[in-house]
């Protein structure tokens, strides 16, 4: 029997819209949503039908017998699983509080499944992968917009310059703004990328920055210098919607770009050059303010300048540029039910809220939880339940991260596949896969805003179950049944769907429903509002950071250079894989099996390394792995490169096992070497010493 599927992508946290053909239970052919995306995809996603049948991942319930780690599993039913676990979280409860309870996600649009369950239980210790992320992005855009970092949409089809810092849009890639971004460029647009490399990215940009390791900062304030140097800024919307710009033009007289140039090392004119550029494109210039700015110590001062700069061309609601994402209220209807609870009003145990007040308290901090692990002051963390979760993939220094989880009693991976969080985890439940599940329903917002769903294509191969029934489950066994209103998916959907008059059968022919036929724009006069800041209006100086004791201007500090023989270690994206999640992919891995270290061509003849040779790379404390060289001239000669997610120990994945250099591993003592400012982790400021392996063959010499 043939059918067709309409259901959402699960291969990366992008989730594009998808369509499925499936004969006899079995997928015969992925693409993407022809109303959505005009059918295409990236390798990732045309990969997924490699996951049905993929016997390396968890094929049922696992518990732990052995020492964690060491790989010795007891394969259980899902009833003796969850037993298992709502007895362990019984007595945790008993004897510590629900509040040592921490659960933590991807994030993404069903996280509401997850806080609700940490918080039905009692405990405000919800949390989610950010703090190696988007959270330094979201907490500037908080500070200076009111909103977080979800609160614009990119117009990128219709601008005419489009500006990015590391954001390396073709290897991290959305389809949806990937084909945006063609058109702008087939249109005539323009592309700046600034980065320490050349990228995908870069290889399709007009002008291309190529900088010291952390001095991004450095060239947006140059920016920002000569822009208001020439008056190149929409001063009309800047009287009415912005505060502090008589500051920033006292701050910014004293970074000009010869200042700049020279900080970066690139050149004056070409700085000079592209707010030429700027001022001829404006106000159709989006300058995008980062996706994962988790890497140097003033990433969040960039990202903050990134917005200032995109307030300096006055783009917010404007074609071409920042849009307000809209939703139901915006189009006179109704919206869906979500699962919610409300939070306990206990301290969070990461100290967002109460030691750190100008955080946003929703999914806190992940990384700021380990010291409580050791100090158990508010109180002790005593279980941990990571859904789509690998804080030891995700976050430095992997072995200290360990020795605070062995504080916990409870550690419990849900997942598709093997995580090194789940390989030392005590519990591993299977979560069936994007293509064997279904998904509550969920609010897309835009110009456009939809509902859309994710459909079970085929059945569960193997002896896994869907993320709402996991929780429901255990829900039941903890007695939190009256936040989880449903039996089966049906219940929950039509449950979700009761105020708005539509049913699922509704999402059949597309997959999604749309709220609205035509785009809505608000009125750029009449932005009042839209700023969730103290003031209401767009604050250069932020009162929130002010409250904290932080500058909103902070003034620029050169980076820290690299020791005698070191370098700093910088990590990124491949198209091919989405992080750690699919180098054990079958398909995937024919493409990229492993990943290699970048090496500028200058530095790497000093160490006698040519491309393809075996180099030792050495941390702090001389933790050493062992990679592939690629020798070549499009890398700052301060810093070495890898793509992240290889290095992977989990033996029962035989293809990822031991691929490739883990660059977490690499970065020893890191763990608390954060932004005060923004939240997130530093990953970008550790060093390394890089020399060729003894392991190379040795030469040999014609006589």
């Amino acid at each position: 029997m043939k059918k067709s599927v309409y259901s959402i992508c699960g291969m990366c946290t992008v989730r594009c819209p998808i369509r499925v053909e499936v004969e006899d239970n079995e997928v015969t052919w992925i693409e993407g949503n022809q109303h959505l995306i005009g059918g295409a995809l990236c390798a990732k996603g045309s990969a997924g039908t490699a996951l049905v049948k993929d016997d390396e991942r968890p094929q049922q319930p696992l518990i732990r017998e052995g020492g964690r780690g060491a790989g010795r599993w007891k394969k259980v039913s899902w009833p003796t699983a969850y037993d298992y676990i709502a007895d362990k979280l019984k007595n945790i409860k008993s004897e510590y509080g629900p509040e040592s309870l921490v659960v933590s996600s991807r994030g993404g649009p069903w996280q509401g499944m997850y806080k609700t369950f940490c918080h039905g239980f009692g405990s405000p210790n919800y949390t989610n992968h950010d703090c190696t992320c988007g959270r330094n992005t979201h907490h500037a855009s908080l500070s200076i917009n009111g909103v977080g970092r979800k609160g614009f949409s990119y117009d990128i089809k219709n601008a005419k310059h489009l500006v990015l810092f590391g954001r390396n849009m073709f290897a991290s890639l959305q389809i949806a703004v990937n084909l945006q971004t063609m058109d702008m460029l087939e249109n005539g647009g323009r592309l700046t990328y600034v980065d320490v490399r050349q990228s995908m990215t870069g290889l399709k940009a007009t002008r291309f920055f190529q900088v010291r390791p952390g001095t991004d900062y450095a060239l947006a304030l140059g920016m920002i210098h000569e822009i208001i140097k020439k008056e190149a800024f929409d001063g009309d919307f800047i009287d009415k919607y912005v505060t502090g710009f008589d500051e920033l033009c006292y701050f910014i007289e004293q970074y000009s770009p010869k200042w700049a140039a020279k900080e970066c090392g690139v050149k004056e004119k070409a700085i000079k050059a592209f707010v030429d550029e700027v001022l001829e494109d404006s106000p159709k210039v989006i300058f995008h303010p980062g996706w994962n700015l988790s890497r140097y110590k003033d990433s969040f001062y960039v990202s903050r300048a990134l917005h200032t700069l995109n307030i300096l061309m006055g783009n917010i609601e404007q074609e071409g540029g920042l849009l307000i994402p809209k939703g139901p209220g915006d189009c006179g209807v109704k919206g869906i039910r979500n699962l919610d609870c409300p939070k306990p009003d206990i301290k969070r145990g990461d100290g967002v809220g109460w030691k750190y007040n100008h955080f946003d308290k929703g999914p806190g901090l992940a990384h700021l939880f380990f010291p409580t692990m050791h100090s158990q002051d508010p109180y002790p963390i005593k279980a941990w339940i990571a859904m789509r979760h690998d804080p030891l993939s995700g976050m430095p220094d992997p072995e200290a991260q360990k020795r605070a989880f062995d504080n916990c009693d409870l550690l419990v991976s849900i997942d598709t596949h093997y995580s090194e969080f789940g390989w030392y985890a005590d519990v591993i439940l299977p979560e069936s896969t994007y293509l064997e599940r279904d998904n509550p329903i969920c609010l897309q917002k835009g110009l456009k805003p939809r509902l859309a769903v994710r459909r079970k294509a085929v059945d569960p191969v193997f002896d896994t179950k869907p993320s709402w029934e996991i929780f429901k489950q255990l829900a039941t066994r903890l007695d939190l049944d009256e936040h989880f209103p449903y039996k089966t998916i049906e219940d929950l959907w039509k449950w979700q769907l009761e105020p708005t008059g539509l049913t699922i059968e509704d999402f059949a022919e597309k997959g999604f429903v749309s709220l609205t036929d035509e785009p809505i724009m608000f009125d750029r006069d009449k932005l009042d509002g839209q700023f969730k800041t103290p003031s209401g209006k767009i604050e250069i100086i932020s009162k929130k950071l002010t409250d904290a004791g932080l500058d909103s201007l902070k003034p620029y500090t050169s980076p820290t250079k690299a020791p005698k023989g070191q370098f700093r270690l910088v990590y990124g994206r491949s198209a091919v894989h989405t992080h750690g999640h699919t180098v054990n992919n079958i398909l995937l891995y024919e493409l990229m099996p492993k990943n290699s270290l970048w090496i500028n061509t200058k530095v790497a003849a000093k160490l006698g390394v040519v491309s393809g040779d075996l180099v030792d790379v050495i941390a702090a404390d001389g933790f050493k792995q062992r990679i592939e060289a690629h020798v070549t001239e499009f890398i700052h000669p301060e810093c070495v490169y890898t793509v992240h997610g290889f290095g992977k120990q989990v033996p029962l994945q035989s293809r990822s096992y031991h691929a490739g250099l883990s660059d977490q591993k690499l970065m020893v003592g890191m763990l608390d070497n954060w932004d005060k400012a923004g939240g997130a982790i530093n990953l970008c400021e550790a060093f390394v010493t890089v020399r060729r392996s003894a392991r190379n063959m040795k030469r040999r010499v014609e006589l």
